[in-house]
C-alpha cells in the first residue's frame, strides 16, 4: 500500500513539474511571438487539461483499476463527448485551429492581411486572435470576425506596411 502511495505521489509531483515546464515553454514561445496574455492563458488551460487527463489515467492504473475498467470508463466518456462534439464539430475544430494558430500562424496582432475568401475579400488589420476566431478591423471601421478553422483553410495574404490591397475588380461590369 505504501508503494502505491509513493507511486501516486510521484505521478502528482511529475504532473506539477511538467505543468510548470509547459507553462514556461508556452510563455517563452508567446514572448518570442509577441502573443497576447489572453491567448497564453487559454493555451495553458488546454495543455493543463490534457496533462491532468493523462495523470488521472496513470493514477487509476496505479491504484489497481484494471486496464479493462479504465478503458471501459474512458470509452464511455469518449462516446458521450464524441456525440456531443459531433453535434458541435465547428467548436472543436475552432479550438484545435486556435492551438495550431498559436504555435504556427505566420500573422500577428497588428498585421495587415487580406483573407481571400471565395465569397468576399476581407482586408484590414488583425486586432485580436481569440480561441474561436480572428478579429479583423477593416479600413472602413467595420469589424470582421473570422473563424479560426476557416482562417487556416483560406489563403491569407500579408500586406506590407503602407501598401494598398490588391484590387477587388475582376474585370466584370
Amino acid at each position: 500500500m505504501l508503494f502505491k502511495i509513493a507511486l501516486v505521489s510521484a505521478v502528482v509531483v511529475f504532473f506539477l513539474l511538467m505543468s510548470r515546464l509547459l507553462d514556461r515553454v508556452v510563455v517563452e514561445l508567446a514572448r518570442k511571438r509577441a502573443v497576447t496574455e489572453y491567448r497564453v492563458e487559454y493555451i495553458n488551460k488546454i495543455t493543463h487539461f490534457a496533462l491532468l487527463f493523462c495523470a488521472v489515467v496513470v493514477v487509476c492504473l496505479l491504484l489497481g483499476l484494471g486496464y479493462g475498467d479504465v478503458s471501459l470508463f474512458l470509452s464511455s466518456i469518449f462516446a458521450v463527448v464524441g456525440i456531443a462534439l459531433f453535434a458541435q464539430w465547428s467548436i472543436l475544430s475552432n479550438i484545435t485551429a486556435s492551438v495550431i494558430i498559436f504555435f504556427g500562424f505566420p500573422y500577428r496582432v497588428g498585421d495587415r492581411i487580406q483573407v481571400l475568401d471565395p465569397d468576399a475579400h476581407y482586408y484590414g488589420v488583425i486586432s485580436e486572435i481569440t480561441m474561436f476566431h480572428v478579429i479583423v478591423r477593416m479600413d472602413d471601421g467595420n469589424t470582421v470576425t473570422y473563424p479560426n478553422s476557416l482562417m487556416l483553410q483560406r489563403a491569407v495574404m500579408k500586406i506590407a506596411p503602407g501598401a494598398l490591397p490588391p484590387s477587388r475588380d475582376n474585370g466584370e461590369d
